[in-house]
Protein backbone atom coordinates (compact mmCIF):
# COMPACT_ATOMS: atom_id res chain seq x y z
CA UNK A 1 0.00 0.00 0.00
CA UNK A 2 1.38 3.38 -1.05
CA UNK A 3 1.76 5.99 1.71
CA UNK A 4 0.36 9.44 1.04
CA UNK A 5 3.19 11.95 0.60
CA UNK A 6 1.56 14.22 3.18
CA UNK A 7 2.68 11.77 5.85
CA UNK A 8 6.35 11.70 4.81
CA UNK A 9 7.47 14.57 7.11
CA UNK A 10 5.59 13.04 10.05
CA UNK A 11 7.16 9.63 9.40
CA UNK A 12 10.58 11.31 9.15
CA UNK A 13 9.95 12.99 12.51
CA UNK A 14 9.03 9.67 14.11
CA UNK A 15 12.12 8.02 12.61
CA UNK A 16 14.40 10.75 14.01
CA UNK A 17 12.78 10.45 17.45
CA UNK A 18 13.15 6.66 17.50
CA UNK A 19 16.78 6.88 16.37
CA UNK A 20 17.72 9.52 18.94
CA UNK A 21 15.92 7.82 21.81
CA UNK A 22 17.30 4.44 20.76
CA UNK A 23 20.82 5.89 20.66
CA UNK A 24 20.33 7.30 24.16
CA UNK A 25 19.22 3.90 25.49
CA UNK A 26 22.20 2.14 23.89
CA UNK A 27 24.78 4.69 25.05
CA UNK A 28 23.35 5.44 28.50
CA UNK A 29 21.63 2.69 30.45
CA UNK A 30 19.72 5.17 32.64
CA UNK A 31 18.15 6.70 29.52
CA UNK A 32 15.58 3.90 29.39
CA UNK A 33 14.28 4.76 32.86
CA UNK A 34 10.82 6.34 32.93
CA UNK A 35 12.37 9.10 35.03
CA UNK A 36 13.92 10.46 31.83
CA UNK A 37 10.58 10.26 30.01
CA UNK A 38 8.79 12.10 32.82
CA UNK A 39 11.48 14.78 32.89
CA UNK A 40 11.24 15.19 29.10
CA UNK A 41 7.49 15.73 29.26
CA UNK A 42 7.73 18.13 32.21
CA UNK A 43 10.70 20.22 31.06
CA UNK A 44 9.28 20.71 27.55
CA UNK A 45 5.63 21.13 28.55
CA UNK A 46 5.47 24.91 28.15
CA UNK A 47 7.31 24.78 24.81
CA UNK A 48 5.02 22.10 23.36
CA UNK A 49 1.89 23.95 24.53
CA UNK A 50 3.19 27.08 22.79
CA UNK A 51 4.06 25.07 19.68
CA UNK A 52 0.53 23.61 19.46
CA UNK A 53 -0.84 27.13 19.09
CA UNK A 54 1.95 27.97 16.63
CA UNK A 55 0.96 24.93 14.55
CA UNK A 56 -2.46 26.43 13.81
CA UNK A 57 -0.86 29.76 12.90
CA UNK A 58 1.62 28.16 10.49
CA UNK A 59 -1.04 25.85 9.05
CA UNK A 60 -3.02 28.97 8.15
CA UNK A 61 0.02 30.43 6.38
CA UNK A 62 0.91 32.89 9.14
CA UNK A 63 3.48 33.32 11.90
CA UNK A 64 3.34 34.51 15.52
CA UNK A 65 6.48 36.08 16.98
CA UNK A 66 4.79 37.28 20.16
CA UNK A 67 4.48 33.93 21.96
CA UNK A 68 7.73 34.16 23.95
CA UNK A 69 6.88 37.63 25.21
CA UNK A 70 3.34 36.43 25.97
CA UNK A 71 4.75 33.69 28.23
CA UNK A 72 6.82 36.22 30.16
CA UNK A 73 3.96 38.76 30.32
CA UNK A 74 1.45 36.24 31.67
CA UNK A 75 3.93 35.10 34.31
CA UNK A 76 4.73 38.65 35.42
CA UNK A 77 1.05 39.64 35.46
CA UNK A 78 0.16 36.55 37.52
CA UNK A 79 2.97 37.24 39.98
CA UNK A 80 1.78 40.83 40.41
CA UNK A 81 -1.82 39.74 40.94
CA UNK A 82 -0.82 37.09 43.51
CA UNK A 83 1.92 38.91 45.42
CA UNK A 84 0.85 42.53 44.89
CA UNK A 85 -2.94 42.23 45.08
CA UNK A 86 -3.22 39.06 47.18
CA UNK A 87 -5.40 37.18 44.68
CA UNK A 88 -5.60 33.39 44.64
CA UNK A 89 -3.42 31.94 41.85
CA UNK A 90 -6.47 30.42 40.12
CA UNK A 91 -8.11 33.85 39.88
CA UNK A 92 -4.81 35.27 38.62
CA UNK A 93 -4.67 32.48 36.02
CA UNK A 94 -8.15 33.28 34.71
CA UNK A 95 -7.43 37.01 34.46
CA UNK A 96 -4.00 36.54 32.86
CA UNK A 97 -5.25 34.01 30.32
CA UNK A 98 -8.22 36.23 29.45
CA UNK A 99 -5.83 39.13 28.80
CA UNK A 100 -3.48 36.93 26.75
CA UNK A 101 -6.31 35.48 24.67
CA UNK A 102 -7.80 38.92 24.06
CA UNK A 103 -4.42 40.24 22.90
CA UNK A 104 -4.12 37.33 20.46
CA UNK A 105 -7.61 38.15 19.13
CA UNK A 106 -6.60 41.81 18.78
CA UNK A 107 -3.57 40.91 16.65
CA UNK A 108 -5.69 38.54 14.57
CA UNK A 109 -8.28 41.29 14.01
CA UNK A 110 -5.64 43.72 12.72
CA UNK A 111 -4.07 41.05 10.49
CA UNK A 112 -7.42 40.00 9.02
CA UNK A 113 -9.21 43.35 8.66
CA UNK A 114 -6.27 45.39 7.36
CA UNK A 115 -4.59 42.55 5.43
CA UNK A 116 -1.21 43.19 7.09
CA UNK A 117 1.58 40.64 7.14
CA UNK A 118 1.42 38.60 10.39
CA UNK A 119 5.19 38.95 10.77
CA UNK A 120 4.90 42.73 11.26
CA UNK A 121 1.92 42.69 13.62
CA UNK A 122 3.21 39.88 15.83
CA UNK A 123 6.67 41.50 15.89
CA UNK A 124 4.99 44.63 17.23
CA UNK A 125 3.13 42.43 19.71
CA UNK A 126 6.40 40.86 20.81
CA UNK A 127 7.96 44.25 21.62
CA UNK A 128 4.78 45.56 23.25
CA UNK A 129 4.34 42.57 25.58
CA UNK A 130 8.02 42.49 26.53
CA UNK A 131 7.86 46.19 27.35
CA UNK A 132 4.73 45.62 29.44
CA UNK A 133 6.64 43.00 31.43
CA UNK A 134 9.21 45.60 32.50
CA UNK A 135 6.48 48.16 33.14
CA UNK A 136 4.87 45.78 35.64
CA UNK A 137 8.08 44.64 37.31
CA UNK A 138 11.80 44.96 36.63
CA UNK A 139 12.96 42.06 38.78
CA UNK A 140 12.36 38.36 39.21
CA UNK A 141 9.37 37.76 41.49
CA UNK A 142 8.80 34.49 43.39
CA UNK A 143 5.23 33.19 43.41
CA UNK A 144 5.02 31.87 46.95
CA UNK A 145 1.62 30.23 47.47
CA UNK A 146 0.53 26.76 48.66
CA UNK A 147 -1.42 26.19 45.43
CA UNK A 148 1.73 26.71 43.37
CA UNK A 149 3.63 24.29 45.63
CA UNK A 150 0.84 21.72 45.26
CA UNK A 151 0.99 22.13 41.47
CA UNK A 152 4.73 21.48 41.50
CA UNK A 153 4.33 18.48 43.81
CA UNK A 154 1.54 16.79 41.83
CA UNK A 155 2.72 13.45 40.43
CA UNK A 156 1.15 10.46 38.70
CA UNK A 157 3.57 7.54 39.19
CA UNK A 158 4.92 5.64 36.18
CA UNK A 159 6.58 2.20 36.21
CA UNK A 160 10.12 2.64 37.44
CA UNK A 161 11.18 5.95 38.96
CA UNK A 162 9.23 8.22 36.62
CA UNK A 163 6.08 10.23 37.01
CA UNK A 164 3.70 12.50 35.11
CA UNK A 165 3.71 16.01 36.59
CA UNK A 166 0.86 18.51 36.48
CA UNK A 167 2.68 20.48 33.77
CA UNK A 168 3.12 17.33 31.66
CA UNK A 169 -0.51 16.34 32.15
CA UNK A 170 -1.71 19.79 31.05
CA UNK A 171 0.55 19.58 28.02
CA UNK A 172 -0.80 16.15 27.00
CA UNK A 173 -4.38 17.41 27.37
CA UNK A 174 -3.47 20.42 25.22
CA UNK A 175 -2.00 18.20 22.49
CA UNK A 176 -5.12 16.00 22.46
CA UNK A 177 -7.33 19.10 22.27
CA UNK A 178 -5.18 20.44 19.44
CA UNK A 179 -5.51 17.20 17.49
CA UNK A 180 -9.29 17.22 17.91
CA UNK A 181 -9.61 20.88 16.87
CA UNK A 182 -7.33 20.48 13.84
CA UNK A 183 -8.73 17.26 12.43
CA UNK A 184 -12.30 16.89 13.71
CA UNK A 185 -13.83 20.38 13.55
CA UNK A 186 -14.95 22.69 10.76
CA UNK A 187 -12.60 25.35 12.10
CA UNK A 188 -9.66 22.99 11.68
CA UNK A 189 -10.64 22.15 8.11
CA UNK A 190 -10.95 25.86 7.35
CA UNK A 191 -7.44 26.49 8.70
CA UNK A 192 -6.01 23.83 6.38
CA UNK A 193 -7.98 25.22 3.43
CA UNK A 194 -6.76 28.80 4.00
CA UNK A 195 -3.16 27.69 4.39
CA UNK A 196 -3.36 25.54 1.27
CA UNK A 197 -4.87 28.16 -1.02
CA UNK A 198 -6.45 31.29 0.42
CA UNK A 199 -8.06 32.44 -2.84
CA UNK A 200 -9.70 29.06 -3.39
CA UNK A 201 -10.90 29.08 0.22
CA UNK A 202 -12.55 32.47 -0.33
CA UNK A 203 -14.22 31.22 -3.52
CA UNK A 204 -15.55 28.22 -1.58
CA UNK A 205 -17.22 30.54 0.90
CA UNK A 206 -14.92 29.83 3.83
CA UNK A 207 -14.94 32.74 6.34
CA UNK A 208 -11.27 33.60 5.88
CA UNK A 209 -11.16 36.72 8.07
CA UNK A 210 -13.08 35.13 10.92
CA UNK A 211 -10.91 32.01 10.80
CA UNK A 212 -7.69 34.03 10.89
CA UNK A 213 -8.93 35.99 13.91
CA UNK A 214 -9.75 32.72 15.69
CA UNK A 215 -6.34 31.28 14.76
CA UNK A 216 -4.48 34.10 16.52
CA UNK A 217 -6.96 34.02 19.40
CA UNK A 218 -6.13 30.33 19.80
CA UNK A 219 -2.41 31.07 19.63
CA UNK A 220 -2.83 33.75 22.30
CA UNK A 221 -4.74 31.29 24.49
CA UNK A 222 -2.13 28.52 24.16
CA UNK A 223 0.84 30.84 24.71
CA UNK A 224 -0.92 32.32 27.76
CA UNK A 225 -1.48 28.78 29.06
CA UNK A 226 2.20 28.09 28.45
CA UNK A 227 2.99 31.19 30.51
CA UNK A 228 0.89 29.83 33.38
CA UNK A 229 2.63 26.44 33.19
CA UNK A 230 6.07 28.05 33.02
CA UNK A 231 5.35 30.34 35.98
CA UNK A 232 4.03 27.46 38.10
CA UNK A 233 6.90 25.20 36.97
CA UNK A 234 9.53 27.74 38.08
CA UNK A 235 7.39 29.22 40.92
CA UNK A 236 8.52 32.65 39.75
CA UNK A 237 8.17 35.26 37.04
CA UNK A 238 10.83 37.29 35.23
CA UNK A 239 10.47 39.93 32.49
CA UNK A 240 13.26 38.31 30.44
CA UNK A 241 11.79 34.80 30.68
CA UNK A 242 11.20 32.81 27.49
CA UNK A 243 13.40 34.99 25.27
CA UNK A 244 13.69 33.19 21.92
CA UNK A 245 10.95 30.65 22.69
CA UNK A 246 9.06 31.82 19.60
CA UNK A 247 11.92 30.47 17.48
CA UNK A 248 12.02 27.22 19.45
CA UNK A 249 8.26 26.82 18.93
CA UNK A 250 8.62 27.38 15.18
CA UNK A 251 11.46 24.86 15.12
CA UNK A 252 9.32 22.27 16.94
CA UNK A 253 6.50 22.80 14.42
CA UNK A 254 8.82 22.46 11.41
CA UNK A 255 10.66 19.44 12.82
CA UNK A 256 7.21 17.99 13.49
CA UNK A 257 6.53 18.06 9.77
CA UNK A 258 4.28 21.11 9.32
CA UNK A 259 4.83 22.95 6.04
CA UNK A 260 6.06 26.50 6.66
CA UNK A 261 3.93 27.84 3.81
CA UNK A 262 0.81 26.35 5.43
CA UNK A 263 -1.86 23.85 4.55
CA UNK A 264 -0.01 20.67 5.51
CA UNK A 265 1.00 19.28 8.89
CA UNK A 266 -0.14 17.55 12.06
CA UNK A 267 -0.45 18.69 15.67
CA UNK A 268 0.83 15.32 16.87
CA UNK A 269 3.93 15.93 14.75
CA UNK A 270 4.54 19.14 16.70
CA UNK A 271 4.44 17.13 19.91
CA UNK A 272 7.08 14.75 18.53
CA UNK A 273 9.13 17.73 17.30
CA UNK A 274 9.16 19.25 20.78
CA UNK A 275 10.16 15.93 22.32
CA UNK A 276 12.99 15.57 19.78
CA UNK A 277 14.38 18.93 20.90
CA UNK A 278 14.16 17.77 24.51
CA UNK A 279 15.85 14.45 23.71
CA UNK A 280 18.75 16.29 22.05
CA UNK A 281 19.22 18.44 25.16
CA UNK A 282 19.05 15.36 27.39
CA UNK A 283 21.58 13.45 25.29
CA UNK A 284 24.03 16.34 25.53
CA UNK A 285 23.48 16.55 29.30
CA UNK A 286 24.09 12.79 29.66
CA UNK A 287 27.26 13.01 27.57
CA UNK A 288 28.73 15.71 29.77
CA UNK A 289 31.61 16.55 27.42
CA UNK A 290 29.66 18.64 24.89
CA UNK A 291 28.83 22.31 25.17
CA UNK A 292 25.13 23.14 25.50
CA UNK A 293 25.33 25.06 22.23
CA UNK A 294 25.53 21.71 20.44
CA UNK A 295 21.77 21.58 21.04
CA UNK A 296 21.33 24.56 18.71
CA UNK A 297 23.69 23.04 16.14
CA UNK A 298 21.81 19.75 16.01
CA UNK A 299 18.39 21.45 15.90
CA UNK A 300 19.66 23.67 13.08
CA UNK A 301 20.85 20.62 11.15
CA UNK A 302 17.46 18.95 11.61
CA UNK A 303 15.69 22.10 10.41
CA UNK A 304 17.82 22.15 7.25
CA UNK A 305 16.86 18.55 6.59
CA UNK A 306 13.14 19.02 7.17
CA UNK A 307 12.97 22.21 5.12
CA UNK A 308 14.59 20.40 2.17
CA UNK A 309 12.15 17.51 2.63
CA UNK A 310 9.23 19.94 2.64
CA UNK A 311 10.51 21.55 -0.56
CA UNK A 312 10.75 18.18 -2.28
CA UNK A 313 7.19 17.31 -1.24
CA UNK A 314 5.77 20.64 -2.44
CA UNK A 315 7.53 20.19 -5.78
CA UNK A 316 6.06 16.72 -6.04
CA UNK A 317 2.54 18.04 -5.35
CA UNK A 318 3.05 20.85 -7.88
CA UNK A 319 4.11 18.31 -10.47
CA UNK A 320 1.06 16.15 -9.74
CA UNK A 321 -1.27 19.13 -10.10
CA UNK A 322 0.38 20.20 -13.36
CA UNK A 323 0.04 16.68 -14.70
CA UNK A 324 -3.63 16.58 -13.71
CA UNK A 325 -4.34 19.76 -15.68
Amino acid sequence: MKINERYYPLLATLAVLVLLYGYGIVEHRAFSDTYVLGALLTDNAFLIITAVGMTFVILSGGIDLSVGSMIAFVGVLMAELVTGFGLHPLIAVVISMAVGTAFGAFMGLIIAKFDIQPFIITLAGMFFLRGMCFLINLDSVPIDHPFVSDFGGFKIPLPGRGWISAAALLMLITVIAGVVIAHYTRFGRNVYAIGGDRQSAELLGIPVHGTIIRVYTLSGFFSALAGVVFAFYTASAYPLAAVGVELDAIAAVVIGGTLLTGGMGFVIGTFFGGIIMGVIQTLIAFDGSLNSWWTKIMIGALLFGFIVLQRLITRSFSGMRAGAT
